[in-house]
């Protein structure tokens, strides 16, 4: 080549070490905002009443906060006859108070331009509002008539009985749902982990008032809530609400009443559910897992960030980052799937769930179970860094607004009974490496007996026998 192209051909190297030096910088600024972000969120003040109510806030700057109440009551607290008591009284918990009765309640939270929600799980009751700061004592007030003075009135009994029942011939349509209420029922059965959140049909029919006076009597009390609040609030002017309002007699325990958390033994078993005028099969494969405060949670999510998620509609292609992604892109594997580690207080299920056509059911097993196997035997520290900046872009999206910073200070107390800080996190986050996920996942999945739950057109499910085969290699 001539003079010119040498020319060319040094133009570019320079181009390019400029760019490489921009990237280098680049990077180096977004680390350190990284870790100073992290340095400065707020502490998380806690507070703990005499009857045993804990009052957790993070302040900050906003006009907005959300105060809520997290309860330790959920379907594992409820027995056979029961189940489907706590989802009743969710929906009951809005339609009025000994103090405002029928609407009046939604009517004084609308006043505020407040908006008023909550959820129930296997574990966990929650409500809470999102409001002008200036109104956080009001809301406090609002949340504890809600909790200490739920009406229960019987026509509202009646008419709510109605609209649960319509809402679970609904959830029957949502296939990836009855999936994962099929793996508890198969990998718990026997036990109240195994309960739906919802409850039977037959159950909604026969709950009383007194059953569900009960269930509020036994578990609306304060040493099993946090008072969780976070946004433009004073922590102190939190507590002399909590004070004022979360107050009286039987809102604290008698001695020795106190219920205790339900044991719950994982089996590994299946449930499939054969529909052939379904379209697509769901079909979810799970191990035991460890319970909230185990500390391989962290190397397990690690783990599952490297599986990734896949979605037809994502883009990407077969260039995804995720192996087992590129592979169900390049053989038309399934429509979608995604990992899953879903915790409770002394167990979890680790797994993953995913949507295919009725043929494709083999292939993609064949192919989410090796990734497991090449989890346990051979991870790289390559895949270990990508996956661990992914829980950390997770992590700080738990910021974004005042109402998911509260929902994490109310879990955090009831499941570790600390706010865990963040920069804790990414510590435990940064100190795994590939050896510990080779090992963690060895602990879990390697040559274990997994749960198994399928729906739809599911001929080509393979044994279980053969499924369990799967869990191991043969290595020569």
């Amino acid at each position: 080549p001539g003079p010119e192209g040498h020319g060319d051909a040094a133009v570019r190297g320079g181009a390019g070490r400029a760019w490489g030096g921009q990237r280098r910088l680049s990077l180096s600024l977004s680390l350190s905002l990284y870790a100073q972000t992290l340095q400065n969120i707020p502490e998380t003040q806690v507070t703990t009443l005499e009857n045993g109510l804990r009052v957790a806030s993070e302040e900050s700057n906003q006009p907005t906060c959300t105060v809520g109440v997290w309860i330790e009551a959920g379907s594992r607290y409820e027995d056979t006859k029961t189940n489907g008591a706590g989802f009743f009284m969710e929906h009951l918990a809005f339609k009025g108070t000994k103090k405002r009765p029928g609407s009046a309640f939604e009517k004084e939270v609308e006043s505020l331009g407040a908006h008023l929600n909550g959820y129930t799980s296997r574990e966990q009751t929650a409500f809470y509002i999102k409001a002008f700061s200036k109104d956080m004592p009001k809301a406090v007030e609002l949340l504890s008539d809600l909790v200490q003075n739920c009406e229960l009135e019987n026509s509202q009994i009646e008419k709510e009985r109605g609209v649960i029942l319509q809402e679970l011939k609904e959830m029957d349509s949502n296939l990836t749902d009855v999936t994962f209420d099929y793996l508890h029922a198969t990998a718990y059965q026997g036990t109240a982990l195994a309960h739906t959140v919802e409850g039977t049909t037959e159950n909604i029919k026969k709950l009383t008032r007194a059953d569900l006076a009960s269930y509020v009597d036994t578990h609306f009390k304060a040493p099993r809530m946090v008072l969780a609040a976070a946004g433009g609030i004073s922590h102190r002017e939190l507590v002399d609400a909590a004070k004022q309002h979360f107050t009286g007699t039987s809102f604290a325990y008698k001695e020795g009443s106190v219920p205790s958390l339900p044991r719950c033994r994982f089996t590994g078993s299946e449930i499939r559910a054969r529909d052939d005028a379904l379209p697509l099969a769901h079909i979810a494969l799970a191990v035991e897992g460890p319970g909230w405060a185990d500390p391989d949670n962290v190397v397990l999510n690690v783990a599952n960030a490297i599986i990734g998620r896949y979605d037809r509609t994502f883009g990407g292609g077969k260039n995804q980052s995720s192996r087992l992604a590129a592979l169900a892109v390049e053989h038309n594997l399934c429509h979608s799937f995604e990992p899953f580690n879903t915790s409770y207080s002394d167990t979890g299920l680790f797994g993953f769930h995913f949507v295919c056509d009725p043929l494709s059911i083999d292939d993609m097993m064949f192919c989410a179970q090796g990734e497991w196997m090449r989890l346990c035997t051979s991870a790289t520290d390559s895949e270990v860094t990508r996956a661990k900046n992914y829980l950390r872009n997770a992590m700080v999206a738990q910021l974004d607004g005042t109402t998911r910073v509260c929902e994490n200070i109310g879990n955090h107390l009831l499941h570790y009974g600390r706010r865990i800080p963040l920069e804790e996190w990414d510590a435990r986050i940064s100190a795994v490496d590939a050896r510990m996920v080779r090992d963690v996942c060895s602990k879990y999945i390697y040559d274990k007996c997994p749960a198994v739950a399928a729906v739809g057109p599911i001929e080509q499910l393979l044994d279980y026998n053969r499924i369990r085969g799967g869990m191991y290699w043969v290595r020569l």
